[in-house]
């Protein structure tokens, strides 16, 4: 299992599964049964590690094995959805482990999103970078509503396109996007009630990494340092973070640079240049920047006016 796998196209992800050509170029629905038969399916798509130029999103109701993400696998409960863009590292599961699951994907190619605000918006949806241990898991009620708004894609590319088609599927796209991040945030709240102190483990980390002086020889610490440091992705973390405290990790950081060049810009004679480095910039007018648009004022009037 040495090869990469790279799926460019909804056709190719038909043909690989061996299912008739897709009603549509860019975005295809496809339901999992226990019926499904496995015998018309590639033999590539079996314990591969694949990779694909489109968004996925994939709901596992009935499950037997683990789906490999990156170097990683996760054993999926029922009712988890997970979700995937351009470029990821997946490995499927063997084929005798693919009898009897039941479930769905949606697929849909960066090209649907073409001339519509969801092509600027997509990164809003952080999810897509989540790993795949932070799978979001649904309520049966919950799964109802993600499904009904599929159906609504389903209508419109399965009939003629016509003028409106495009903007319909979109449009229903974005639904379903802002109807999971509503459910991830249900999951966040459950989340920070059960993990009450990540806030205050993050805190320590972060004074931590100050006072140990890494910030001189590593720079400003990276959204994926403190997402390593406590088992999380950076996005996952920092989406936790913005609803538990209404700032991500990046706000956090920032906050904490500008608090501690205040203490400096008053408390000792240093250059503005001097305090920069001190702080683990590598240029000061990036110190400069942050401070000026954090405070108002540019660290030399700061310290002129205090």
């Amino acid at each position: 299992m040495t090869d990469l796998l790279r799926i460019t196209s909804v056709s190719q992800f038909h043909e690989l599964l061996g299912l008739p050509a897709p009603q549509h170029p860019l975005i295809s629905f496809i339901k999992e049964d226990e019926g499904m038969n496995m015998e018309g399916m590639d033999e590539a798509l079996f314990n591969v590690r694949f990779t694909s130029d489109m968004y996925t999103v994939m709901f596992k109701d009935k499950v037997s094995g683990a789906l490999g993400y990156g170097r990683s696998s996760y054993d999926f409960q029922e009712g988890t959805l997970i979700f995937g863009s351009p470029g990821q590292v997946f490995t499927s599961p063997k084929k005798e482990q693919l009898q009897g699951n039941m479930g769905w994907t949606l697929l849909f190619h960066p090209d649907l999103l073409l001339k519509s605000p969801l092509n600027h918006n997509i990164d809003s949806f952080t999810y897509f970078s989540y790993e795949v241990n932070e799978a979001l898991h649904l309520s049966d009620k919950e799964a109802n509503v993600v499904l009904q708004v599929i159906e609504q894609i389903k209508t419109e590319y399965a009939q003629n396109i016509d003028q409106h088609s495009q903007n319909l599927i979109v449009s229903n796209l974005e639904l379903l996007l802002s109807y999971c991040m509503r459910f991830y945030d249900r999951q966040f709240y459950t989340r920070t009630n059960m993990n009450s102190d990540f806030v205050s483990q993050f805190e320590r980390l972060l004074k931590a990494y100050f006072a140990s002086g890494l910030h001189l020889t590593h720079g400003i610490p990276s959204l994926s340092y403190f997402g390593a440091e406590m088992n999380m992705s950076a996005h996952y973390l920092s989406d936790l973070l913005k609803k538990e405290t209404g700032k991500g990790i990046k706000e956090h950081v920032d906050d904490y640079i500008v608090r501690s060049a205040k203490g400096l810009l008053l408390g000792s004679n240093d250059s503005i240049s001097q305090i920069a480095y001190d702080l683990g910039f590598e240029y000061p007018q990036s110190f400069s920047r942050l401070f000026k648009k954090k405070v108002g004022q540019s660290p030399g009037d700061y310290r002129k006016l205090n």
